[in-house]
């Protein structure tokens, strides 16, 4: 597999290199569904010509990343273009490696199961084969590497892909069971941009299942490997924050970085469901609805973390994708990281109910993007209601992707259990109805 894998490598890094070198290069940096007030490499220039000057990056409202990334493209400017085809080769790679491991993980405890006879019957046609299987860490490195959302995000040098680049590292070594640099490179996620902090349940629930301990050992119990992870991971943080503090000697990045993402004081229209809404309000209702906005991210965790909890790559799966529609400031490349995984679950596919209709509805709606926003800004002939209507429905085709995605996998789940054929008592057919 390293052979296909090599080309698709190489298929991706020529498109990036041209497309680098091309008059679209610059179209593409200008696009608001591809950068954001966070991640525009633009902002990331103006951080480091006043880093140059000796002034604070953060001392205007202009520069809103991370004192480590600053400090990452002050030695590498002159070779940005490479840094970020590079970030885009390590996350495809890493996405390679653990779904292979994921699979090998899938197919060990399906064998158990089928020689321990839990599967009914008339639900063998649901078992995955390897052959099915084999492929599938292929496809997840092309569906990263040739989406056109990374892509794009990769052109225009959005930090988004060095963000998509940690987390891929980190759910790779959640998988290869790594406890340590798992916590590491969720420290590093969390510190750039808050959110994957609700990946701490996932990796938590996975680790735990995996720790298969020699009969002479004792296993940990769960709150005592609990405390252990989250020492690993708020020590984690808590250096890497004093480390930025070392390399500033000044705690401004906090309220310029963070503060930023949760008060959301720039409402530059994205593909989020933030800025027309806040742009819209009372300014003494400001602070309540943008706690109830913030929360959503994080409200989730809890309840799909209950129902998930024998499921953790799953539920890690749905947190992506949570984290890339609720966040303060989304762009197409974080979309892409989520939609990386659906060749995971392809053997979902009989199960889901509105692919075709959700699949046309995100390729129109990235299609209208573009159009509505040149008919708003330049043409004069539409408004924002317009734009922030395209990124409703666009929104909306995520949540129905997803929330289908967890229907087809609940189902499936059940179906192995009691059947793929439900009857009820008097030997007649049933329907499954899940709520």
């Amino acid at each position: 597999m390293a052979a296909p894998l090599t080309l698709v490598l190489i298929v991706a890094v020529t498109i990036r290199a041209v497309l680098f070198n091309s008059f679209l290069a610059e179209l593409i940096t200008e696009r608001v569904e591809v950068v954001s007030p966070l991640n525009a490499w633009k902002r990331v220039v103006e951080g480091l010509a006043l880093l140059d000057l000796g002034v604070s990056p953060y001392s205007g409202d202009v520069f809103h990343e991370t004192p480590l990334i600053i400090y990452l493209f002050h030695f590498v400017i002159d070779y940005a273009d490479i840094v970020f085809m590079i970030a885009d080769g390590i996350t495809a790679v890493a996405l390679y490696l653990a779904v292979q491991d994921y699979n090998k993980s899938v197919f060990r405890k399906q064998k158990y199961a089928l020689e321990a006879d839990r599967y009914p019957h008339d639900g063998l046609e649901l078992i995955r084969t390897p052959k099915e299987m084999y492929y599938i860490p292929l496809k997840v490195a092309l569906f990263y590497l040739l989406n056109p959302f990374t892509i794009l995000s990769c052109v225009a040098k959005s930090t988004c892909g060095l963000n998509n680049a940690v987390i891929a590292l980190f759910i790779l070594c959640t998988i290869k069971g790594s406890a340590l640099l798992s916590a590491i490179f969720l420290a590093l996620a969390t510190y750039q941009s808050i959110y994957p902090l609700t990946l701490f349940a996932p990796a938590l629930l996975f680790l735990l299942q995996r720790l298969y301990i020699p009969v002479n050992l004792r296993r940990p119990s769960f709150w005592i490997f609990t405390m252990q992870y989250s020492v690993m991971f708020l020590g984690s943080l808590c250096v890497i924050v004093c480390l930025s503090f070392f390399l500033l000697s000044s705690w401004d990045f906090i309220p310029s970085v963070y503060g930023f993402i949760l008060s959301v004081p720039d409402l530059t229209p994205n593909i989020g469901l933030f800025w027309y809404f806040f742009a819209e309000m009372f300014e003494h209702f400001r602070l309540f609805f943008i706690c109830v906005f913030q929360i959503n991210v994080f409200f989730y965790t809890i309840p799909l973390s209950i129902k998930l909890k024998e499921h953790p790559v799953f539920l890690m799966f749905m947190q992506i994708a949570i984290i890339s529609i609720f966040k303060s400031y989304p762009t197409v490349g974080d979309i892409a990281l989520y939609m990386a995984f659906l060749p995971v679950w392809s053997h979902l596919y009989r199960f889901l109910r509105n692919i075709f209709l959700v699949s046309c509805v995100l390729l129109a709606c990235s299609a209208l993007f573009p159009v509505l926003w040149h008919l708003w800004i330049y043409a004069g002939s539409a408004n924002s209601n317009f734009y922030y209507a395209i990124t409703l429905l666009f929104n909306v085709g995520q949540i129905l992707l997803v929330s289908d995605y967890f229907y087809a996998y609940l189902r499936r789940e059940h179906h192995l259990t009691h059947g793929l054929y439900l009857k009820r008592k008097d030997g007649s057919e049933a329907t499954l109805v899940l709520k």
